[in-house]
C-alpha cells in the first residue's frame, strides 16, 4: 500500500479562516497563520489553503496569505482561488506555495491546465473538483464557483479530462457531505480513484479518525483532507495518524 497522506484544509474568506456545512453557514475558525504553523508542528503532511471567495468575487487569490505561510512552514502548501492564467499562477508558486488548485478557471478554460504543466510540470498543478449528486440524474455533477454555479460535466467524466489536459493530482470535494461529519462520499472517492492514474485527495465529510481509515480501506485515494474535525479539535492529525499506524495504514 502506498504511503497515505493527511492534509488540513484551512477554507479563507477575508483573511480569516472559516468553515461551514455544504458550502454555506461560514463560521469563523482562526488566523490562517496560527493555524498552518500549528499543522505543521501537529505532523500534517501538507496543507490546503482555499481563497474560497476569489472567484466568485472575481479578484486575485490572497498573496499575502500565501507569502506569511510560507515563512513560518517547513512541510508542501498548495494554494488555491481567484487563479485564472499562467502569470497569476506563477505569482503564488513565486510567493511560496509549492502547488496550485483549479477548479473553477479549468473548467472555464480547459487550456490552462496544459499551459500550466507545460510552465510549471504536473506535479505543482492539483486540479479541484467540487461534486454534487444529483438525484433525478443518478450523477456527480462539477459546480464551480465555491460551489455556486453547476457546470454541464459529469464528475469522473471530469476528471479523466483534467488527467489528460495535464493536472498532477486531483482534489475531490464531495459536497453532499461537505462539513456534515458523516464521513466521506467513498461512492464518489471510489468512482473517480478508479477512472484515474493520478493521485486523488478526499474532502468533504470527515468526523472521527474512523472514517479516514474508511476512506483509505475502500477507495483508492492516496490523500485525506479535512477542516472543521481539525480546526474545533475533535481529532487531531496526530491522533489520526497513531490510529491508521495501529490499523495497519502506511502514513508518514
Amino acid at each position: 500500500m502506498s504511503i497515505k497522506r493527511i492534509i488540513p484544509c484551512l477554507d479563507v474568506k477575508d483573511g480569516r479562516v472559516v468553515k461551514g456545512v455544504q458550502f454555506v453557514d461560514l463560521k469563523d475558525a482562526g488566523d490562517p497563520i496560527e493555524l498552518a504553523a500549528f499543522y505543521n508542528e501537529q505532523g500534517a503532511d501538507e496543507l490546503v489553503f482555499l481563497d474560497i471567495s476569489a472567484s466568485h468575487e472575481g479578484r486575485k487569490t490572497m498573496i499575502d496569505v500565501v507569502e506569511k505561510a510560507a515563512e513560518v512552514l517547513s512541510i508542501p502548501f498548495t494554494v488555491g482561488g481567484g487563479m485564472n492564467s499562467v502569470a497569476d499562477i506563477e505569482a503564488v508558486l513565486q510567493a511560496g506555495a509549492d502547488k496550485v488548485s483549479l477548479s473553477t478557471a479549468a473548467v472555464e478554460r480547459p487550456e490552462l491546465l496544459r499551459e500550466a504543466n507545460e510552465k510549471f510540470g504536473k506535479e505543482r498543478i492539483v486540479s479541484a473538483i467540487d461534486a454534487k449528486y444529483e438525484k433525478e440524474e443518478e450523477q456527480w455533477i462539477v459546480y464551480t464557483h465555491g460551489g455556486r454555479k453547476r457546470r454541464d460535466w459529469e464528475a469522473v467524466a471530469w476528471a479523466k479530462e483534467v488527467e489528460k489536459l495535464g493536472a498532477g493530482e486531483i482534489l475531490l470535494t464531495s459536497m453532499n457531505e461537505d462539513g456534515a461529519k458523516n464521513g466521506y462520499d467513498l461512492e464518489l472517492t471510489k468512482a473517480v480513484s478508479d477512472s484515474v492514474s493520478i493521485p486523488v485527495i478526499a474532502s468533504g465529510g470527515a468526523g472521527k479518525k474512523e472514517h479516514f481509515l474508511e476512506v483509505f480501506e475502500k477507495t483508492n485515494a492516496t490523500a485525506a483532507l479535512a477542516a472543521s474535525v481539525f480546526h474545533y479539535k475533535e481529532t487531531s492529525v496526530k491522533e489520526v495518524k497513531a490510529y491508521l499506524r495501529e490499523k495497519g495504514v502506511h502514513v508518514q
